[in-house]
């Protein structure tokens, strides 16, 4: 089993940046992949941003690119999201997940564990 916990969400103005952490506990390895995923209020969750546990290899979903980055500290077991130059369509709640495997993955139902969420709010 794996938790994961997230912290760092909140209410910013357009423009401002907020950086999101997730400490995972349990059974991690090198083996796992982090993701962040988020869901705006009626919409699908999303995927965000994806990385392994090594660090080596990340991806960004195209709408956050060049805006966010994902991080991480293996020695704390967190994972972060930097995101910048926010936008009122960022708003969501912000969910991290994890993967037991080398892969980088983009899609929800491939990741098995989850943390209870973290809300961001940009206001325009």
């Amino acid at each position: 089993q794996v938790q994961l916990v997230e912290s760092g969400g909140g209410l910013v103005p357009a423009g401002g940046s907020l950086r999101l952490s997730c400490a995972a506990s349990g059974r991690t390895s090198s083996r796992y992949v982090m993701g962040w995923f988020r869901q705006a209020p009626g919409k699908e969750r999303e995927f965000v941003a994806g990385i392994t546990w090594s660090g080596s290899s990340t991806a960004c979903a195209d709408s956050v690119k060049g805006r966010f980055t994902i991080s991480m500290d293996n020695a704390k077991s967190t994972v972060y999201l930097q995101m910048n130059s926010l936008k009122p369509e960022d708003t969501a709640v912000y969910y991290c997940a994890a993967a037991d495997t080398r892969r980088l993955l983009t899609t929800s139902y491939e990741y098995r564990y989850w943390g209870q969420g973290t809300q961001v709010t940009v206001s325009s």
